[in-house]
């Protein structure tokens, strides 16, 4: 009988442990489906190179990006409100309309179209610090791209303008893509007869620079 009594606590024992590691692979498996919380809307504020200019429509970078998130088993959902040649100026006039949206992540790709025009990087620096400040004001998180230009601006202009971007990213507490087109200047067939704006096949490039950024945004 004694025996029955320890073979009876043991079987216990282990149904109790077999529970235990149910309930445990349970947790880990919702947490693991919750990773990236809930569902969030992401509104992308940029130029030409993410209005897809030039190229076929669905093969920018954000387009690009929908389909990652697809991928990822995410219902995100992505307002693309780029304009081709759009400036922070113009971009700082349209935000607060856009912001009645409620997004949860604006992503800032401007600047590139000031620096191309030769306007005061003081006035771009400006701009983008009260894009960023409002977008915190309305509880929203930012992830700011910065952009380089070429170096027939001069290489004291083109520094300070690349530079601002890191200066802003650190003053303003945001995460920063540091160069959107990373890995893409130095291929001379990625671009359009332009010079300027990348072909399609440049685009996947893009994104994985934007996703580096945007990824930790997703699991807050």
């Amino acid at each position: 009988m004694f025996q029955d009594l320890i073979a009876d606590t043991a079987d216990r024992f282990a149904r109790s442990l077999r529970l235990a590691a149910l309930l445990l692979g349970l947790f880990g498996l919702v947490w693991t489906n919750n990773a990236y919380s809930a569902s969030k809307s992401i509104l992308v504020l940029g130029d030409s190179l993410s209005a897809e200019y030039g190229l076929a429509r669905g093969s920018g970078w954000v387009a690009l990006l929908q389909q990652r998130l697809q991928q990822e088993k995410l219902d995100d959902r992505i307002t693309n409100a780029s304009i081709s040649g759009e400036t922070t100026s113009g971009g700082k006039a349209r935000l607060a309309a856009l912001l009645q949206q409620r997004p949860d992540i604006v992503i800032i790709e401007l600047g590139a179209n000031d620096a191309l025009r030769g306007l005061q990087l003081k006035a771009t620096e400006d701009n983008l610090r009260s894009m960023i400040d409002a977008v915190q004001k309305a509880k929203a998180k930012v992830l700011l791209v910065g952009m380089r230009i070429p170096p027939n601006y001069g290489r004291d202009y083109t520094d300070k303008f690349f530079a601002l971007y890191g200066t802003l990213a650190k003053q303003t507490k945001v995460p920063l893509v540091p160069f959107l087109l990373a890995g893409v200047p130095d291929k001379p067939e990625m671009f359009q007869a332009d010079r300027i704006h990348p072909v399609a096949q440049a685009h996947p490039i893009i994104l994985d620079n934007v996703w580096s950024g945007l990824k930790p945004l997703l699991t807050k």
